[in-house]
């Protein structure tokens, strides 16, 4: 149990670095490291992708305090658009979840490679949007809502991969569309974690010390380690090279979604 706590905090560690140097939420590489690290704890494979994504996501309802009253401070929160989000994001969230519990440890394995290999190719060419000229009104909100919170309880992120560029496309400025992306991964992970516990009451095959399909010691190690090295993260984002850095882990990412795709296409 020691060195498995000792492996989460690690593993928090560089989820928070990572989240504070490339702007983007710890999900993508905690998901895919906890899926390697529960298959080696023996879970069933039924289990592993359901377990990794549930516990990805308890952990950014913690480190998505501090972040949101961080950009809160900055006056980056655009909270007449979050309102409407929100709400389409609790509904979507609670759909992605059942959708996810319903499928098959490989089938979700397979999408979530799917997604990982268009965040790594988006993430190495620097595909950013231009923004728009055009606001969004409330009822369109609730509708991105509603998909940004399905699509990020599938595969366990905070949504910002998916909100920053629908709300630069809508005319929000950058700074105003991160911390607003960034209050909206509180809503996200909540909602989200909160049905993966309750979808993960009967599953087989979980292991001592977990909560539905999340599994407490790996979720405590992580948001304990990922919240405070996401200042170290932030701090090194203006000393380090972060073009050839960002360039780095996506290739991380695409051999990680090129893994996912080969094993569950060939059945291993």
């Amino acid at each position: 149990m020691i060195e498995a706590l000792l492996l989460y905090l690690v593993l928090g560690a560089v989820a928070g670095v990572a989240a504070g140097l490339f702007g983007i939420g710890g999900g993508l590489l905690i998901v895919p490291v906890l899926i390697f690290s529960f298959t080696l704890q023996g879970l069933p494979a039924a289990v592993v992708t359901h377990a990794a994504i549930a516990t990805s996501l308890a952990t950014i309802v913690i480190t998505s305090i501090s972040s949101v009253r961080a950009h809160n401070s900055r006056g980056s929160v655009r909270w007449d658009l979050f309102k409407p989000l929100a709400i389409g994001i609790g509904l979507g969230a609670i759909i992605g979840v059942l959708i996810a519990d319903s499928l098959s440890g490989p089938n979700l394995q397979l999408l979530l490679g799917i997604f990982v290999l268009s965040v790594s190719v988006q993430m190495a060419l620097d595909l950013k949007p231009k923004q728009g000229s055009e606001a969004p009104q409330a009822g369109e909100l609730g509708f991105a809502g509603s998909c940004i919170g399905c699509a990020s309880s599938i595969f366990g992120i905070g949504g910002g991969t998916l909100t920053v560029p629908y709300l630069t496309i809508r005319s929000t400025e950058m700074r105003q569309a991160v911390g607003t992306s960034a209050a909206c991964g509180l809503p996200i992970a909540a909602v989200s974690a909160l049905v993966y516990i309750w979808a993960g009451q009967d599953a087989q095959g979980m292991p001592e010390y977990s909560l539905g399909y999340i599994y407490l010691p790996a979720f405590a190690g992580i948001a304990v380690a990922s919240s405070q090295f996401a200042k170290v993260g932030a701090k090194l984002a203006h000393t380090l090279p972060q073009k050839r850095l960002k360039q780095v882990f996506a290739l991380f990412l695409f051999i990680v979604g090129v893994r996912f795709l080969v094993l569950n296409l060939m059945g291993g």
